[in-house]
This record gives C-alpha cells, structure tokens and sequence, in this order.
C-alpha cells in the first residue's frame, strides 16, 4: 500500500517544483507516471522538461512507454513498470489506484480554488479509503509536513494536523 503525498504549490509553480522532483525521483532510479488531465497540458509539460535547464536531462516521453524512466501520460496506463505516480494539472487521485503504487504525488496549485477543493476531496478519499497521506506545504521556501492521515485507527484513519511543522 503507498503512501500518497500532496503537495501544496504556493511559492512556486508546478514548471519549478516538477522538474526537481522528477530530478530526485531519477537520482533514486523510480520509474514515474506523470498523469495530467488533458492533453494540452501534458504536451506543454513535455516541452518544458526537454528545455528547462540546458544543463540537466530529464528521460521521459509520452509514446514507447515501456522504455520511458518518465512516462507522460493522461491515461491510466502504466506501461513502463513504475512505483511512483504523480498527479498534476488537474489530474484525479483514485484511492484503489493509489494502493498499487508506493508513493503518489498530488501537486496542485494553492492560488486556484478550483485545485484546493479538489485537493481536500482527494485528502479525505485517502483518509477514508485507509491509506497513508502526507499533506506537504510550502514555507520560507522549504516545504514543510503539515498534516497525516493515520490508517488503521480503531475508528477508520483519522487526520492529524501537527501544530508544530516538521523542517524537512
């Protein structure tokens, strides 16, 4: 069962905190689904990872997908044996997907309503559904544990918000 992490964009913009995750991702040698919701966005987020930094490379690819380290995709298919998924642009979280992965990363933006109501339903999907869920914020320029989800309570999973951030 994995864990699903959300990620509230606030102080920069899914084009900055994508790149370095999906960076840190590779340097751990996970394979990754990013899954947006539609295809214009998916194909604007091809063209920014071939040209975000001249200096670093990023393999991924939206066809020949058993090939692809980085699998871009707005389906459900997971053709290249991958452990992580990441969810952007809108892309839905589904609870019993998200079992099948070790770790599920939902980035949205903290400026739209739109994003963060869709968020707080996913985060109480996950709460519900009995999985794991971090909720991750940004802060100073760092990003900070705000919040978990504990699966397995007598009475269902339950959220429990730290009143004192973690600096990770």
């Amino acid at each position: 069962m994995g864990d699903v992490l959300f990620y509230h964009l606030t102080q920069s913009s899914l084009e900055e905190a994508l790149p370095q995750m999906l960076e840190r991702a590779q340097d751990r040698g996970w394979r990754v689904i990013v899954r947006a919701a539609s295809t214009a966005d998916l194909t604007a987020l091809d063209t920014h990872l071939w040209t975000y930094d001249a200096a670093s490379f990023l393999p991924h690819g939206m066809e020949d997908g058993a090939a692809q380290p980085i699998y871009l995709t707005t389906g459900t298919e997971v053709p290249n044996a991958a452990t992580v998924l990441m969810l952007v642009s809108g892309a839905a979280l589904d609870p019993a997907e998200a079992a099948r992965f070790d770790r599920v990363c939902l980035l949205f933006n903290g400026y739209e309503a739109e994003a963060v109501a869709a968020a707080r339903t996913a985060w109480r999907a996950v709460r519900d559904a009995g999985l794991s869920g971090t909720y991750w914020a940004q802060e100073e320029g760092r990003w900070l544990e705000k919040a978990k989800t504990y699966p397995g309570r007598r009475h269902g999973s339950r959220a429990i918000w730290l009143s004192r951030p973690l600096r990770i």
